[in-house]
């Protein structure tokens, strides 16, 4: 037994006693116990009824890949021919990075629970089992490097956007690839390279977002964050429809940026870009200075004025905070 078979139990937000979880899966009172507390550790906020047994503070949702083709428009389920649910990884992005050669294109790897989620300039990323939405996508590009200036952000765009049409409100891109809610942290996109510099070459991208976040993981993350909950209202989207919802955006917005470049999307960024106009700090290397937010150029750079100069900023050089 592992912790799956426990929460697909759990799922329903019931109390369950430790006898009758025991005896379905087969396994001790003391075992039920030993997976509980896992999942307590990893984020999963449960209680023990007295007298009554164990139940989670809100039924959950799991992820089911055939719920989730089945949900995509046709046009969709061709981008994606390949759409695969693990329980448990490490991350989605270091999977898919192990698996390139073995995997098409067009192939969407989702996992339950993350254990080493990764962010941007090697930091983590906490999600709590079935809490979040955590996975990454394989694309397949003809073109090289070079011409894939401005991806991160044309991730952001679809993925913001379609929180939107979810019923989301006070969505933001921060530069070059934090998703906000009123200014908070709600998801995180981090894009890794892989191929021929003069192509072709292969994108990993992976995404993460905060469904529901306990405080305990709010407390730790080190910035002020947000979960999809409080930007809906209090209500989260079914994660297996938003999953479906985010592959349509994602895949009609890739094929879009492989013939057009990061231009077709500069007015949509624009539009959610929680930077433009404020003062932020600037972090590059050594260097630290303020400077005033003027949107991004062309190629999704972001654009700082600083003692009357409009500089560009590649994302792989500079931290920007506002």
């Amino acid at each position: 037994m592992d912790e799956r078979a426990l929460l697909i139990l759990l799922a329903d937000g019931d109390t369950h006693s430790g006898d009758a979880l025991a005896r379905r899966l087969g396994v001790s009172r003391a075992a039920v116990w030993k997976h509980l507390r896992a999942l307590r550790a990893a984020g999963l906020p449960f209680e023990a009824v007295a007298g009554r047994g164990y139940r989670l503070d809100a039924a959950v949702e799991l992820l089911d890949a055939r719920r989730i083709g089945a949900a995509l428009p046709r046009a969709a389920r061709a981008r994606w021919p390949q759409i695969d649910v693990r329980w448990r990884l490490d991350s989605t992005s270091s999977a898919l990075l192990r698996e390139v050669a073995a995997r098409p294109a067009g192939t969407a790897l989702f996992a339950e629970w993350q254990t080493a989620g990764r962010g941007r300039r090697g930091r983590g990323w906490l999600a709590p089992p079935l809490l979040g939405l955590t996975f990454s996508l394989l694309w397949r590009f003809e073109c090289g490097y070079a011409a894939l200036a401005g991806l991160s952000l044309v991730v952001g765009v679809a993925v913001a956007e379609t929180l939107c049409a979810q019923g989301a409100a006070e969505v933001a891109l921060k530069w070059p690839n934090d998703v906000q809610h009123a200014g908070r942290k709600l998801g995180g996109i981090l894009v890794e390279l892989g191929g021929e510099f003069l192509g072709p070459c292969h994108a990993v991208i992976g995404i993460g977002l905060n469904l529901r976040l306990p405080q305990v993981l709010r407390d730790a993350a080190g910035q002020p964050v947000a979960d999809l909950a409080d930007a809906c209202g209090g209500t989260v989207p079914s994660r297996n429809a938003l999953a479906a919802a985010l592959l349509a955006a994602l895949g009609e917005a890739l094929v879009c940026f492989a013939q057009e470049g990061f231009a077709a999307f500069a007015a949509r960024y624009a539009a959610l870009d929680a930077l433009a106009g404020r003062e932020v700090t600037v972090e590059a290397g050594e260097r630290r200075y303020r400077a005033r937010a003027a949107g991004v150029d062309a190629r999704g750079a972001l654009r700082v004025r600083r003692e009357g100069e409009v500089v560009a900023l590649d994302s792989a050089e500079v931290s920007v905070r506002a």
